[in-house]
């Protein structure tokens, strides 16, 4: 099967950090416990995807192919397999401890796999599931803003969100707009980041190259409730305790390891900070890995329904090595809005 991988950490605009594959397929009659054999249409670049590509060198001889998000046909299922056919659409965000979706055939656990929605393309459908779940579970799993039969959760409170244009923040704004009361603040420093955020429904746009407190009381909010940092914590976090409100709760999803933060500025204000990891499910496989599978399809309802909508920002073209050098190079600069995606093969 086509397949693009790496044996050498590399960076992007080296020839040699992606390579086009031909790979032995996964046989359908190897699958076990519940896991799909899926036919990969289109797959989208994440921040993870650089990292580990940067980070992680392959074993010697042995390619290493990356890719989380992916949409994709059913073509087998393994027989403890329950909840998907052969021939269903399905989309999902995969596993950090498996091989990557950047491959034409994939093996994934169907308890972390949804069914695609019908009103996508496969190109902006592929755009959505890592951010998705990283987004649903920030805002409900780990902040703990509730959702009522009103759709009116958190009403009267406000949530900021840090780096609203990238991919999270594109979902999370549509997520706490659509489904609960939350006043919905979100970062952006350029006028097309900045429309982009207000098009999701943002309530308002303040710029982050600027100190984030004046202008947040400029809005009337002198303290935030919820605060998504989802970008650049370690340089935002001196600023988070003076801007938010008492017993507010803070979400993280970046790395700052090495940083100088200092959690004791939280202690204060009672402020909980909440790491949210979308792998830690399928990581360690938790009782509530399925949670994923029922996530994913509410979000499908949700597009369906034309409450949600996708964050393709660019399709590269097809899935190949110079396309995915592209990708991971656009995704690296810092400057992508939305997601960049890659549909069929060449």
């Amino acid at each position: 099967m086509k397949a693009v991988g790496y044996t050498q950490s590399l960076p992007s605009s080296d020839p040699r950090s992606l390579e086009d594959l031909q790979l032995p397929a996964p046989a359908a009659a190897g699958l076990t416990g519940r896991d799909l054999l899926v036919r990969v249409l289109a797959v989208s670049v994440n921040p993870v995807d650089t990292k580990v590509r940067k980070n992680r060198a392959p074993q010697p001889g042995q390619p290493e192919v990356l890719g989380y998000d992916a949409v994709g046909i059913v073509e087998a299922t393994a027989p403890g397999a329950s909840l998907f056919r052969p021939g269903d659409r399905v989309w999902y965000a995969g596993s950090i401890t498996r091989s990557g979706t950047n491959a034409e055939l994939h093996v994934v656990d169907e308890r972390i796999v949804g069914p695609a929605p019908t009103s996508l393309s496969d190109a902006q459908a592929a755009a959505m599931p890592l951010t998705t779940i990283t987004a649903w579970e920030l805002l409900f799993d780990r902040l703990g803003v509730p959702r009522t039969a009103g759709q009116q959760g958190g009403a009267g409170r406000s949530l900021l969100v840090i780096g609203g244009a990238g991919g999270v923040g594109s979902v999370l704004i549509q997520l706490a707009r659509q489904l609960t009361g939350l006043q919905v603040i979100a970062t952006a420093s350029r006028p097309e980041t900045r429309d982009w955020c207000l098009a999701l429904g943002a309530h308002a746009v303040i710029d982050h190259h600027q100190p984030l407190a004046p202008q947040l009381q400029a809005l009337g909010h002198a303290g935030v409730h919820y605060v998504a940092s989802l970008t650049h914590t370690a340089h935002y976090f001196p600023q988070l305790s003076g801007l938010m409100a008492p017993q507010g709760h803070l979400g993280v999803i970046d790395d700052f390891a090495g940083s100088d933060i200092d959690v004791m500025q939280l202690k204060g204000k009672c402020i909980a900070l909440h790491w949210e990891m979308m792998f830690a499910r399928s990581m360690f496989e938790t009782d509530d890995m399925v949670a994923q599978h029922h996530l994913l399809a509410e979000a499908a309802r949700l597009v369906d329904a034309g409450r949600l909508r996708s964050t393709e920002g660019q399709v590269l073209g097809a899935i190949n090595a110079a396309n995915l050098r592209q990708a991971h190079a656009l995704v690296e600069s810092g400057r992508a809005k939305g997601k960049v995606v890659l549909a069929g093969w060449a």
